[in-house]
């Protein structure tokens, strides 16, 4: 276990995220409960300790690089397991969390998790966003599950004014950008620690 903290510790820093080891110590339950309710729940498919840390944590917490000051409510749609959203509720603990979840074994996983964790001020919405009602927050993110233009479409109504979506794209990025207004989208490339994989992150201003 010391080699998997140590390898956390040093993509953090990699990436110039300040941290503790009380947060340290919440990655590391994490980990452990996600690989053991993983087996039942095929919740994940990285198995081993050093993938779990790069594919899921890292590359959740890119999102923070790109996340504007001031944000006090943020979605996470199409949570999973509860990524991006967790491991930034885990760094950002002010940061309300809204984990958007329709999978029902999901969410009873990421329940657990945020007890196991004592998340406060996150909540579980197990339902799809498009039957979401009263959902208002200052960002929403996804890690793989849209196209920018559905996004953009499924997020109406659910953003506070001045608020943003965020998403991480890999390499077919162009095609997606193609025919959007590139005024209210900002790219930042940011390489994935231990790999050579760049994510892009859009910020979509609303």
């Amino acid at each position: 276990m010391k080699e998997t903290a140590d390898l956390l510790r040093k993509g953090l820093q990699q990436l110039a995220i300040p941290f503790s080891e009380d947060q340290v110590d919440r990655f590391l339950i994490y980990l452990a409960e996600l690989k053991k309710w993983s087996k039942a729940y095929n919740l994940s498919g990285i198995k081993t300790d050093r993938e779990i840390i790069i594919k899921h944590f890292l590359d959740s917490l890119l999102f923070i690089k790109v996340l504007p000051e001031g944000v006090a409510a943020v979605a996470d749609i199409g949570s999973g397991a509860g990524f991006p959203g967790i491991p930034i509720k885990i760094m950002c603990p002010t940061v309300k969390i809204f984990l958007v979840e329709p999978v029902g074994k999901k969410a009873i996983f990421l329940r657990h998790i945020c007890s196991r964790l004592s998340l406060d001020g996150t909540e579980i919405i197990d339902k799809r966003i498009e039957e979401v009602e009263r959902l208002k927050v200052d960002a929403a993110m996804t890690r793989a599950l849209y196209s920018v233009r559905d996004f953009i479409e499924k997020m109406k109504g659910h953003i506070n004014k001045g608020g943003v979506l965020i998403l991480s794209k890999g390499p077919k990025l162009e095609e997606e950008l193609k025919g959007l207004d590139m005024r209210n989208i900002a790219v930042s490339d940011i390489k994935l620690p231990f790999s050579e994989t760049v994510r892009h992150l859009l910020v979509v201003r609303t």
